[in-house]
C-alpha cells in the first residue's frame, strides 16, 4: 500500500464526495478540501491510499509548532492527525494502519482525537491517553504517540 499526498484539486474533491456518501459526515474532509482549493502545487495536508483508481482511505495531517505544544516533553513540533477515514468496503484490510505508520515515519510525536468506537484501533497503533490535568480546547480527549526519546508532558 502506497500512501500519497493528495492534491488539492477537483479530482480529489470528487473522490472526497464518495466518503460523504457513506454517511460519515462528522468525519468528512470535503469542507476542508473546498476551503483549501487552489492549485495542484499547493502544500496539501491530505494523504490517502488508492486501491486501483479509487481513493480507499484518507487522513489530514497538520504540523503544529512547538509554541502550541501542551502534550509532549520537551516541548516540540508535533503532528496532528485528523479525520482518518477508510471506506467501509476497505476496512479491516490495513489501510488505516498504513496511513498511521506513514505519519509515524515522519519522526515527530503525533496527537489525535479518536472518533466514536475507534479507541481500540488507536491503542493497537501504540497511542496512549493523555490523562493528566490540563486545559483542553473544546473538551477533547486526545491520544498521543511519541517516538523513542520523547515523553508525555506531566504537570
Amino acid at each position: 500500500m502506497k500512501v500519497e499526498k493528495l492534491k488539492v484539486n477537483f479530482k480529489t474533491l470528487e473522490e472526497f464526495k464518495k466518503f460523504k456518501e457513506y454517511g460519515i459526515q462528522e468525519l468528512s474532509m470535503l469542507e476542508d478540501l473546498e476551503a483549501n482549493m487552489i492549485e495542484d502545487k499547493s502544500d496539501s495536508p491530505f494523504y490517502g491510499i488508492y486501491f486501483g483508481d479509487k481513493l480507499a482511505a484518507r487522513m489530514s495531517l497538520y504540523k503544529v509548532s512547538a509554541k502550541y505544544d501542551r502534550y509532549f516533553y520537551p516541548t516540540q513540533d508535533y503532528l496532528e492527525l485528523w479525520k482518518l477515514e477508510v471506506l467501509p468496503h476497505y476496512q479491516n484490510k490495513g489501510f488505516g494502519k498504513a496511513l498511521v505508520e506513514f505519519a509515524k515515519g515522519l519522526g515527530l510525536p503525533i496527537k489525535t482525537n479518536p472518533k466514536v468506537k475507534s479507541s481500540v484501533f488507536w491503542e493497537k497503533m501504540g497511542f496512549t491517553s493523555v490523562e493528566y490535568n490540563m486545559e483542553r480546547d473544546l473538551g477533547e480527549n486526545p491520544l498521543v504517540w511519541y517516538p523513542e526519546g520523547v515523553e508525555l508532558q506531566s504537570n
